[in-house]
């Protein structure tokens, strides 16, 4: 059996302030960018125990600020546009929605694009997830049957609960310790940045993981 804690969470364009050491009487400065909508919103998958222990897997959508609509109801720029305007490419603009949410946890299964409707995994996969609307909406509840008969079950945490999720510790440590830049005035320079201290957590406890064993 494979266990898998998923979550998400968001990275804003200043990081968290942390410590670090400095001369006495010259404090740090960390200057302050104003996020006016914009944001880099992350989903990821940790296994935690099974055959696939110390795996982390990720994938991010970035927030724009949202267009004013003209008198006429048209929109002055494009996806595209706005993404560039952004330093980012349009496919990497999106929120992480439930069908967002579904796709990633078939994805981690393993399920392979061409798989026949009776697919099934060959090991159990128990997904650990919280109560957020996305993990709970009408459209995961449908989903459900389809992913059971696929031997993938939804598993929800009690209320008020993220310390029981095996994935939080990593958001932690990756925003405020990983990102050793902690200010960013474009989100095109904020997503390679997470997704290079992303993955370097990943890689970090795969070899964890595989030390041990």
């Amino acid at each position: 059996m494979d266990l898998c804690h998923v979550d998400e969470a968001g990275f804003a364009m200043t990081q968290p302030t942390t410590t670090t050491w400095g001369r006495v009487g010259c404090p740090r400065l960390v200057p302050y960018e104003a996020p006016q909508g914009r944001r880099l919103n992350v989903i990821g998958g940790y296994f935690s125990h099974g055959p696939q222990r110390g795996e982390f897997r990720f994938a991010t959508l970035a927030s724009v600020p949202k267009q004013k609509k003209r008198a006429d109801g048209s929109v002055g720029k494009t996806r595209a546009q706005q993404a560039a305007d952004h330093g980012l490419k349009e496919e990497d603009l999106g929120v992480i929605d439930s069908d967002v949410f579904l796709g990633f946890v078939w994805q981690w299964a393993g399920r392979p694009p061409e798989a026949p409707e009776n697919w099934r995994r060959e090991r159990s996969l128990m997904v650990v997830v919280d109560n957020y609307s996305v993990h709970t909406s009408d459209r995961v509840k449908w989903e459900r049957q389809r992913l059971e008969a696929a031997d993938v079950y939804l598993v929800h945490l009690s209320a008020y609960s993220p310390e029981l999720s095996r994935i939080e510790p990593h958001w932690k440590v990756t925003k405020y310790y990983e990102i050793a830049r902690r200010n960013y005035s474009e989100l095109g320079d904020l997503k390679p940045a997470v997704e290079a201290a992303l993955a370097r957590r990943a890689i970090d406890l795969r070899e964890r993981y595989e030390s041990v064993n």
